[in-house]
């Protein structure tokens, strides 16, 4: 089987990030610490929810925690060039946008697949976000 290029007519640049839910963030960025070796690139705390970055390998995408995601599937979260543009092409096909919300990079939107994986597909209109979080240890230090 030959690996060729993605239909054309797919909207995502890149995977970026996996949201994972966590019910201990704390512990589980210690895990990744002290277990797989892995290096904290941010632990936040905001209006009631931690959300903490973590870097096992230097390539994409990038693993978040977060206390505030329901369920028990993680989030795969994809970068499209145009987040309007994205959704209503794939609204025709018959995607069903379940949330619109924003995240550190810019604006973004959470779908469900006919098996019930979450993706989400966000625009990046800040690209300093990294720069403006990395370092920033607001628990689990």
């Amino acid at each position: 089987m030959t690996q060729g290029p993605p239909d054309s007519r797919t909207p995502f640049d890149s995977l970026d990030f996996i949201y994972m839910p966590s019910s201990d963030v704390t512990a589980d960025l210690a895990f990744h610490k002290d277990v797989l070796g892995g290096e904290v690139v941010f632990a936040i705390e905001a209006f009631g929810a931690r959300v903490a970055q973590v870097r096992l390998s230097g390539h994409e995408p990038r693993l978040l925690y977060a206390d505030h995601l329901q369920g028990d599937a993680a989030v795969l979260v994809f970068r499209v060039a145009d987040l309007e543009v994205a959704l209503a092409e794939l609204e025709q096909r018959g995607l069903t946008i379940e949330a619109r919300f924003g995240i550190p990079h810019g604006p973004c939107a959470a779908v469900r697949t006919p098996g019930g994986q979450r993706l989400a597909l966000y625009e990046l209109t800040r690209p300093g976000a990294d720069q403006r979080l990395e370092g920033r240890l607001d628990f689990g230090s």
